[in-house]
């Protein structure tokens, strides 16, 4: 390539490099999460006429709908997925958002962009290759889940069509996140800018599939996702729109980086006040202040998780009507019935994902690091270890923060279900709460590997994924007790349900205490970019 677009093919190859771990693991953990889902609802819904009441009843639940969508046709394959077309979808775009920033706004944030820029790299070269690796990305992870979920026995056409719906919302997604990159300075506004894009769209989805009107869900991107309609008709026009809208955002983009700035953004800059108030000196304010919009968007999703578990638990009963799929929930940690087993299961996979916050605070403090604002604030009166403290503080009572308010949502909604709603949010807060050990583990991981490398904070979320992959995949592939140990999901009590016992917990919580601390000594003597 020559002129605007020289060096693309070069840089295409830096992004892929930088990205040679986490893309594979992130595709990875997508087809293994849909080859899984098909393989569980096989084994709980072995009938035709097991399917067809399965969809009767996820159908007739408003806040099914509008979370997951409807399950278009009682086969296998499209009540195997019923959960993951729009929810994955969005999960799928949020990825490609990172993605996309990752490869052009970000580089020109950190500076690296003008400096390439000053050689032979043509003016264009960055923002194609941002959009070639998110483009090239989102239908490698398309394939992947295709071939995962053909290899569980899934007919072939659904599962292309399944997986080109990812692909199709990663496309999407990926065009808008490059657009916001040429409308902010900072690549923090412009993935921000793309989530509530995300957000929206699936607003209009969950509207659109549960309340109605109907062209609600053709108007969002992730209902073009369900219109597809994998394993239920396999309509392939629509995936004619996300790869039409993705063309044009790229044009879109691409018009827009001619008419500013290398490092500009064509939204005006905000500096805000040129003296720092009361609360920003200390560095736990500065931490509070850099933290704060993340964990309110956080409490305000587990809030709406906990009103959703809270409304199905009473009616979980009815969806499962063969022996076989009380077996399967009752195996998953709950004694007292239906609607326990399937909180804890919810509970669960809520500690899992609230592990993803705790890891993101440490990241967000790598990443002030490697923008060089972390050694001025330590050539200062800040030492090592407040600063590191004040990170620590989120990473630890935040998860706490997130989880009650999950059980204070669920207890409310359920309880009011029951009629006993203080004995409820008691009882579920506290089944929340007993996820917190195992999440401060990750938390110790994450605060090790920070501590003692700094760049290797790849390897907290490697650990994430191997722990997720061993609680989904352990017991199917007979693992032995010894490697299920390893994760510390595993010695949390699958509450509400079953009796607790304090030893684990009690150990968990040393161990992520040891680890915590380990990693504040090895920041203390490690070198800080600079």
């Amino acid at each position: 390539m020559s002129g605007a677009l020289a060096g693309t093919g070069a840089l295409v190859r830096l992004a892929l490099r930088r990205d040679r771990i986490r893309l594979p693991v992130w595709i990875v953990v997508f087809a293994a999460t849909a080859a899984s889902a098909a393989a569980a609802t096989a084994a709980v819904y072995p009938t035709a006429a097991d399917l067809h009441a399965a969809a009767d009843s996820i159908n007739a639940v408003p806040s099914l709908r509008a979370l997951y969508g409807p399950v278009r046709e009682a086969t296998l394959g499209a009540t195997s997925v019923f959960k993951l077309t729009a929810f994955g979808a969005a999960l799928a775009a949020l990825l490609m958002i990172t993605t996309a920033v990752r490869h052009t706004r970000a580089e020109e944030e950190a500076g690296r962009r003008e400096l390439l820029g000053s050689a032979v790299v043509g003016r264009y070269a960055g923002l194609a290759a941002g959009l070639a690796v998110t483009a090239g990305a989102s239908i490698a992870l398309g394939l992947a889940t295709a071939v995962a979920l053909a290899a569980t026995g899934l007919p072939v056409a659904g599962s292309l069509a399944f997986g080109f719906c990812w692909a199709g919302a990663g496309l999407v997604f990926g065009g808008v996140a490059a657009v916001t990159a040429q409308l902010t300075k900072s690549a923090r506004a412009a993935s921000g800018l793309a989530v509530l894009a995300l957000v929206v769209a699936y607003f209009l989805r969950a509207v659109g599939d549960s309340a109605g009107p109907a062209w609600l869900s053709w108007a969002s991107p992730i209902g073009w996702s369900e219109e597809v309609r994998p394993f239920a008709g396999d309509v392939w026009w629509v995936l004619v729109l996300p790869a039409g809208t993705a063309a044009v955002l790229g044009g879109v983009a691409v018009a827009l980086s001619r008419v500013r700035d290398l490092g500009a953004g064509l939204l005006p800059d905000h500096p805000g006040p040129a003296g720092a108030g009361r609360a920003l000196r200390s560095p736990w304010g500065l931490a509070w202040r850099l933290n704060r919009g993340t964990l309110a968007v956080w409490v305000s999703a587990y809030v709406l998780l906990g009103v959703v578990c809270g409304s199905l638990a009473g009616n979980v009963g009815s969806m499962l009507t063969n022996s076989q799929a009380q077996a399967m929930i009752t195996a998953l940690g709950g004694e007292k019935g239906i609607s326990d087993a399937f909180l804890a299961a919810e509970l669960a996979m809520a500690g899992v994902i609230t592990s993803v916050y705790a890891i993101t605070v440490l990241a967000r403090l790598r990443a002030e690091e490697r923008a060089l604002r972390v050694e001025p604030l330590l050539a200062a009166a800040v030492d090592r270890r407040r600063l590191l403290a004040g990170y620590l503080v989120f990473a630890a009572a935040a998860p706490a923060v997130l989880l009650a308010a999950l059980g204070l949502a669920a207890g409310l909604t359920n309880g009011a279900h029951l009629g006993r709603v203080g004995p409820e949010v008691a009882r579920l807060v506290g089944a929340a709460s007993a996820q917190l050990p195992a999440v401060w583990v990750l938390t110790g991981i994450a605060t090790v590997v920070f501590g003692l490398f700094g760049r290797a904070l790849t390897a907290a979320w490697t650990a994430l994924v191997a722990f997720l992959l061993l609680g989904e995949f352990g017991t199917l592939l007979k693992l032995d007790q010894w490697v299920l140990d390893l994760s510390p999901f595993t010695h949390s009590p699958k509450l509400p349900g079953v009796a607790v016992h304090a030893t684990p917990l009690l150990w968990l919580t040393a161990l992520g205490a040891a680890l915590v601390a380990a990693g504040v000594v090895g920041f203390r003597r490690r070198d800080v970019a600079g």
